[in-house]
């Protein structure tokens, strides 16, 4: 079903990328699909594992479906990029641009939910241990996966809601390697003033405030760690780390190009890397690094899968 357009004319976009030269963009290609299959593998094992070791669901499913995201979030920009740098193509419809950015703010909105649930879980694995297995039983945590996935699709219905009602008859090329609201929205032939601050509200503004609720929270989470905890303070110090430092590589990056009035930077595009190609990498090895009980339940995973290779070779 085609998209409305309110009097564009504009049928297509073009992706000025990186560069126009087709050696970096081969050589571009291939470590932008090599860090593809490494978010892919990196996930897959957070994934599997998860599934396969029941005495992790409780404390992992939430890190299991932040690694569904993870690979989502990065499929949306990264196989339209690889294609691009590929063919040397530099085009997307109009259409297909605006059906970009809403998966990505759709996956982009969830990812930022989705941190707020895990801290939400940390409080309350930390402050009441004793019902922790009570408060965060199954239909719960099902219940707050679906609340973030809902929370992302809001987001991002209103940001396209947004744009689509906005007119493009002239200039169609975007300085990036994606489609993205803040340049998509300075080629737009109306005032968009208003526009722009109604969509900083609903990105820039939104992930400050949530950034620096969560920043508050982990605080207190991790003086009540110090202070009172003694069994497992080193595990639960770990896992606190590890999420601190996924939340600022997902919040630090979007607020510095969503924060603002829409005004378009060329670092822009080098912060926009950070957050759609190298933090899905990053998010499984710290994870899994910082997370014992992890690495021993990957270890004892691959374990049985080698063992039940070496029994069928009999």
């Amino acid at each position: 079903m085609a998209l409305k357009k309110y009097n564009t004319t504009v049928t297509e976009f073009v992706l000025l990328g990186f560069s126009q030269s087709a050696k970096i963009q081969s050589i571009l290609f291939f470590i932008f699909l090599t860090m593809y299959i490494i978010t892919w593998l990196g996930n897959l094992a957070i994934i599997i594992t998860v599934i396969y070791s029941p005495h992790l669901h409780t404390p992992m499913y939430f890190l299991a479906n932040l690694a569904v995201i993870d690979i989502s979030d990065c499929t949306v920009t990264a196989l339209k990029m690889m294609w691009d740098l590929m063919s040397h193509t530099n085009s997307i419809s109009y259409n297909w641009c605006i059906t970009q950015m809403f998966f990505f703010h759709c996956t982009g909105g969830a990812v930022v939910f989705f941190l707020v649930v895990m801290d939400i879980d940390r409080y309350i694995a930390i402050y009441k241990p004793l019902q922790y297995l009570l408060i965060m039983n199954q239909e719960v945590c099902i219940g707050l996966v679906v609340g973030a996935w809902l929370g992302g699709f809001a987001h991002s219905i209103v940001q396209i809601a947004l744009l689509i009602q906005l007119a493009f008859c002239g200039p169609n090329m975007l300085d990036n390697f994606y489609c993205d609201v803040p340049q998509v929205i300075k080629l737009a032939c109306t005032d968009t003033y208003i526009t722009e601050l109604l969509m900083v509200c609903n990105s820039g503004l939104l992930l400050t405030l949530i950034f620096f609720i969560l920043l508050i929270s982990y605080t207190v989470i991790l003086v009540k760690i110090r202070r009172h905890v003694t069994e497992g303070k080193h595990k639960a110090l770990s896992t606190c780390s590890a999420q601190i430092m996924v939340m600022s590589l997902h919040f630090v990056p979007a607020m510095f190009i969503y924060d603002r009035p829409f005004q378009v930077s060329p670092v822009d595009k080098m912060t926009s890397i950070l957050y759609t190609a190298i933090t899905p990498v990053l998010n499984p090895i710290i994870f899994t690094l910082r997370n014992t009980e992890m690495k021993i339940s990957i270890r004892k995973l691959i374990g049985k899968i080698m063992s039940s290779k070496i029994t069928e070779t009999k």
